[in-house]
Formats: C-alpha cells, structure tokens, sequence
C-alpha cells in the first residue's frame, strides 16, 4: 500500500516559536542571506548559492511538491520566526520506501544558532511525519557535528553504528522508529 498524504501539499507547520512554510522559489532572497556565511558549510560538504541558484532549485522543490500526488515527494520549508517572520534556516524531510521513511536534515544561519531554532523545527517535523504514518525516521550526521547530535537527540533520534562518506564528509546515521499498534 502507498503511503497518503492526508493534508495539502503546501501545510505549515506551527510551533510555540517557528513558522515553518513549504519552500517556494520567492524565499531565495531571504533564505541567501540567512545561508551566506561560509562557517556554516562546515559540515554541509558544500558552499553558499547565490539568489539564482536558490531560486531555480526551490522552484523545482515547489513544483514537484505540488505535483506529487502520492505524498510522497521530499519536503522542504522555510524556517521562520513566528514574533518577528524573519527566515532563520529550512528543515527538509526526503521520503523513501513509498513514504513509510523519511530522512530529515536542518540548517540553521550562523546568527541563529544556539537558540534551539533547529531543535524546535526538527521535532515539528518528526511529529509531523509521525502522524503521517512514517515508521522510520532518519538523518546523518558528522560525529564531530555535537550541535547537530544534541538536535537529534532531541527530535527523538538516537546514534547507529552506521556510516556513510557522502560530499567529502564521513556521516553516521541516526534513526527513530515509530513503533504502532497492529491494525
């Protein structure tokens, strides 16, 4: 059986401090100064992309999303301040095994940072993927990336003994799962 999006493609997401808003290609002005500190691709085995970049690929992100009719597509947004609206990072969840996983990633600006920005929007999306019947929840991370662990850890992912090399950066994979009653 195929996995259901019960909700529209283009739901926010709602938290006590965070907005989180399905990524159109309009957010690349915002999300180009929230991402163009180098310090921050340290762990991201990557560099800052200028508005265009950003443009065409949420453009894409947001075309796909809409047409994705099994709900299985990836998701990415926007992440927000709720008191002020200004962008601070995204959160992306990618869906695998016809929508029954999911990994999940966050970024948060430099000047964000350390304010329990990403952790906050992390759980948002693991609930949110938990009432869409994901089972497993996963992301990688750097084992020298604390910040990130801490992140984890408190989405409700715990540390594998697997790893993978991915963009130049050795990564280890942590993991959630979902455990359900039998139907």
């Amino acid at each position: 059986m195929i996995w259901q999006h019960p909700a529209t493609a283009d739901e926010a997401i709602l938290t006590v401090r965070l907005e989180l808003v399905p990524v159109v290609a309009d957010h690349a002005e915002e999300l180009t100064e929230v991402f163009s500190d180098e310090r921050l691709y340290r762990f991201l085995g990557s560099h800052p992309a200028t508005t265009e970049e950003l443009r065409d690929q949420f453009a894409r992100i947001a075309s796909a999303r809409l047409a994705d009719s099994e709900g299985t597509a990836q998701r990415n947004w926007m992440v927000r301040r709720r008191g002020d609206g200004r962008a601070v990072g995204m959160v992306q969840a990618a869906f695998s095994d016809q929508g029954r996983a999911a990994e999940i990633a966050w970024a948060v600006g430099v000047a964000w940072q350390g304010q329990g920005i990403a952790s906050e929007a992390a759980r948002a999306v693991v609930g949110w993927l938990e009432r869409r019947v994901v089972a497993i929840i996963t992301a990688h991370i750097p084992p020298d990336h604390h910040a990130s662990a801490k992140v984890a850890t408190r989405a409700g992912l715990g540390p594998t003994g697997e790893y993978r090399d991915h963009k130049g950066l050795r990564e280890q994979l942590w993991r959630r799962r979902i455990q359900r009653p039998p139907p």
